[in-house]
């Protein structure tokens, strides 16, 4: 009888943590359908400048880059082409390299300095607070009242200065944002279901907070900020890893407005490995945890309206949800043994269903109805590739919550950049090779775990459960396998002479 009775506690727990993971996952797949909502309601309001400038104010050019030997010169040249008034720019180059960034990015100052530039070459000896003490640094020097600030990867248009720079002549806004565009997404598998999580955010997601009156952060980069919106907020901060997001709630906190213009495209370069791509990762979602830590107590003291600030804990919090779906997948083994009739699954399965991965589904189709009218359809089949990604991301991303719930420091992880814009664009030798992880043994132990739950699945009758979890067999698989196959490449072409080995 005892016996009975602990198998039923047990039963009742297991049941309970399951519940409680997939209402948490609910809740933030609840407030993306209301993210797209607003961005439905408001996708067709115009952003105009409240008027023109009569003469164009002094913009300075802020370059923070580090050990950026692939794309340092291709950035420096496509700054000097801007459609600006060469009297009115100034381009500061904010360099913490220690490879041979230095001598090409010193001569390429020297160069443009001869045909007439404003150019400064700043270098550091340290990276004392990272990017945001470089920024912090240039700011000491920056002759423009207004601050645009690219990231080493980018390439601006000759015409962003001019189609984005009259929205300041509103004294109360800012920042403005430009959206991110994608200069070699068809290079691969990875680049492409990266560009579907990057339009998602920068288009839907963006411009639905920034329209409807939410706030909205600056993205690190092709964004430009008024100098002293910037003193005003407090200045750059390093005490997180995403100092853009941190001063971004600063800013609007003290009654800044913020201005998004999805129509301005500044094109940069996805990261084309998988552990590029989970550094990146790894940085943000640690950073915005961190953030949320630090801003959020603020917020909820602030006297802003109630909604903001709802909103606000949603879009500071969403990360959490990467450690809820480790959790569902390890109670996802434990949870297939229950029984349940025909209501549960009406009452309860079906409609988590919606609330989580329909959620996701729909609010990358609606961002890419919306870019690509016509052609979407031809990508549909990239859809559950984005879910499997997203899942086989877990791991690594959840390990970035829980470092920054324990307050475990790490340094600013740049993101390998190697020059490529289209899908003939060699990677054979690379010099910048991500650290080596215990991740991709966890990961391939959650492949392995799907593979036995698949096929557990499949013996039991449960075939419609079958393809949900080969989704996240696939997606820790293809995360494991590409972590370590990319790694062993580089290294092999770091070290010829063992290549063979």
């Amino acid at each position: 009888m005892s016996e009975s009775l602990e198998a039923i506690f047990q039963h009742v727990i297991w049941n309970f943590c399951y519940l409680s993971v997939l209402l948490g996952l609910s809740a933030f797949g609840i407030h993306r359908y209301f993210t797209i909502y607003l961005f439905l309601r408001n996708r067709r309001k115009r952003i105009e400048p409240a008027e023109n400038f009569r003469e164009l104010p002094f913009v300075t050019v802020q370059l923070p880059v580090f050990n950026e030997y692939y794309v340092i010169r291709r950035l420096i040249r496509a700054v000097s082409r801007l459609d600006y008034p060469r009297d009115r720019l100034q381009i500061q180059i904010l360099d913490d390299s220690t490879d041979e960034t230095r001598e090409i990015a010193a001569s390429e100052t020297a160069r443009l300095k001869a045909k007439g530039f404003d150019i400064e070459y700043r270098h550091r000896n340290n990276r004392e607070g990272f990017k945001a003490g470089a920024l912090a640094a240039g700011l000491d020097s920056a002759k423009g009242e207004f601050v645009f600030i690219l990231d080493a990867d980018f390439v601006p248009a000759p015409d962003t200065l001019k189609r984005t720079i009259d929205h300041f002549t509103d004294p109360r806004v800012g920042m403005v944002q430009m959206r991110w565009g994608h200069l070699n997404r068809d290079y691969s598998l990875l680049t492409k279901v990266q560009s579907l999580f990057l339009d998602g955010h920068l288009l839907l997601e963006q411009t639905a907070r920034s329209r409807s009156g939410r706030f909205f952060n600056f993205n690190g980069t092709a964004g430009i900020w008024r100098k002293s919106c910037i003193s005003d907020a407090g200045g750059w901060q390093h005490d997180t890893l995403t100092e853009d997001l941190d001063l971004s709630y600063r800013a609007q906190m003290k009654g800044w407005q913020f201005i998004y213009l999805p129509d301005v495209v500044v094109p940069a370069e996805l990261p084309v490995d998988m552990n590029g791509f989970k550094s990146q990762q790894h940085r943000w979602t640690k950073g915005s945890i961190q953030t949320c830590k630090k801003i959020l107590p603020e917020i909820w003291c602030s006297r802003l309206p109630l909604l903001i600030k709802l909103e606000a804990t949603a879009h500071l919090t969403a990360n959490f949800g990467y450690l809820l779906l480790v959790l569902l997948c390890v109670l996802i083994l434990p949870q297939s043994h229950s029984t349940h009739g025909a209501l549960y699954a009406w009452l309860v399965d079906l409609p988590i269903f919606f609330a989580t991965s329909v959620s996701i589904a729909l609010f990358y189709i609606v961002a890419q109805t919306h870019l690509n009218p016509r052609g979407w359809l031809r990508e549909l089949w990239m859809f559950p590739l984005t879910l499997a990604l997203a899942t086989g991301m877990s791991v690594n991303n959840a390990r970035g919550v829980i470092e920054a719930i324990l307050n475990h420091q790490s340094e600013f992880s740049r993101t390998p950049k190697y020059g490529i814009e289209t899908d003939r664009t060699p990677v054979h030798r690379v010099r910048y090779v991500p650290l080596k992880s215990w991740l991709p043994l966890v990961e391939l132990i959650f492949a392995l775990y799907f593979a036995f739950c698949t096929w557990n699945a499949a013996k039991m009758g449960h075939w419609l459960s079958v393809p949900f979890l080969m989704i996240f067999l696939g997606g820790f698989a293809y995360v494991a396998s590409k972590s370590v196959s990319f790694w062993i490449q580089q290294v092999a072409a770091l070290n010829p002479s063992r290549s063979t080995a």
